[in-house]
């Protein structure tokens, strides 16, 4: 099966070979977490090939019998060779009950190179940091960047390329699918969401109401971008004959965030700098399944789309997001990486003075140096810097290595 390469994640984990860490990819289901894995090895078998390669999948039926971490003990202990240089693969490792103590002992005993794959934060983030302290890295693997999608489909960057992303996603597989067959890719999407949420929700997280859980993340879903909290989701819900306390929403949005559904981002007062803790906004990891969530009313709400968007390239670019507040208003994202903070505005079109001023007015409130970006779908004729603020297309904006 063609692998077609995403050197971001795999010269990440080739950064951290040989530091004595576990290097733990983490992310949705189905985003490419194994092609990645499978990739890495590739590259390691033309590197050296002496190299001993041990490569677990507890996703296909060879390995079911590894349910615990004794049955993993004894599947390695005539695997690992000592004359060799050995690497430990093994691809959603949350199905190993108890795998952090054989991965405890074997990083140890620095016998192996040991990276492994995880669909649950709650379980990854619980069970590594508590055996393994600092001796492991987490690289978080998203769904196709819009780069990653136009060479994945073919595409050349264009009006009609990104509304096929907006309205898709970046789930890798729909390559194999193609993007003409829309009926396809739609049932591919649902069947992506049932698994999710079967595996990693129902399973995990002792889920039951699964109907109730689908209905709160439809209301999620049609308020991305949107402040909101557990006890205004709560009331929402109730007004809709649907009754659910405001602890369950939040037990079920943690639900989701675990299964890497869904985001929460915090948010931040840029004037008193410091995280507020009232209201939160929430991002989908995918668009595509976002989109399922509400069936054919994506079709009319490209700003909340956009939003997503910008914020999963700015994940994507490595930056830690959170939502500006500031006295009458909001700045859509405050985003910091290496010491860098930047502001960023959402907007569809700007197409007049008085959505300009609009667009641009919480901007300019900000009276710090940092850089600051207007982000719409103007195209490049019609795009104007205003007032030392940069305006950028969306299309140029998810082409960006940087900002």
């Amino acid at each position: 099966m063609k692998i077609i390469p995403r050197p971001k994640y795999t010269d990440k984990i080739i950064q951290f070979l040989n530091k004595g860490m576990i290097i733990a990819l983490t992310g949705q289901r189905r985003v490419g977490k194994s092609y990645i894995l499978r990739d890495f090895s590739r590259i390691i078998s033309t590197d050296n090939p002496r190299a001993n390669i041990i490569f677990i999948n507890k996703e296909r039926k060879e390995y079911y019998n590894i349910k615990t971490d004794a049955d993993l003990d004894d599947y390695l202990s005539d695997k690992i060779k000592h004359s060799l240089e050995n690497y430990l693969l093994i691809d959603e490792v949350q199905d190993i009950k108890g795998f952090e103590n054989t991965l405890r002992s074997l990083n140890a005993e620095e016998e192996c190179q040991i990276i492994i794959t995880g669909s649950n934060a709650k379980m990854l983030s619980s069970e590594l940091s508590t055996y393994l302290g600092g001796r492991y890295i987490d690289i978080h693997v998203h769904s196709l960047s819009y780069q990653e999608f136009l060479e994945f489909h073919n595409l050349i960057d264009s009006s009609e390329s990104l509304e096929k992303f907006l309205t898709f996603g970046g789930m890798p597989h729909l390559y194999r699918l193609g993007l003409d067959n829309v009926d396809l890719i739609w049932e591919y999407l649902q069947n992506i969401f049932n698994t999710i949420v079967l595996k990693d929700v129902v399973e995990r997280e002792g889920i039951r109401n699964i109907t109730l859980f689908e209905n709160l993340l439809a209301f999620v879903s049609d308020n991305v971008g949107q402040l909101v909290s557990g006890s205004s989701i709560s009331k929402y819900l109730k007004s809709q004959k649907i009754d659910i306390t405001t602890l369950s929403v939040i037990n079920y949005l943690k639900s989701a965030s675990n299964a890497y559904i869904i985001n929460k981002v915090a948010r931040y007062d840029i004037h008193g700098r410091k995280l507020l803790e009232s209201n939160d906004k929430f991002f989908f990891e995918d668009l595509g399944l976002r989109n399922i969530l509400i069936r054919k009313r994506w079709e009319g709400d490209i700003e909340k789309r956009m939003e997503n968007v910008v914020y999963l390239h700015l994940k994507n670019l490595g930056f830690n997001v959170k939502i500006g507040s500031i006295p009458n208003g909001e700045i859509d994202f405050v985003v910091e990486k290496n010491g860098k903070t930047i502001y960023i505005q959402v907007a569809y079109l700007i197409t007049n003075e008085n959505t300009m001023l609009r667009e641009f007015g919480n901007l300019l409130k900000i009276k710090d140096n940092y850089p600051k970006y207007v982000v719409s779908m103007n195209p490049e004729d019609f795009i104007r810097d205003h007032d030392g603020i940069k305006h950028v297309s969306l299309r140029r904006f998810l082409m960006s290595e940087d900002l």
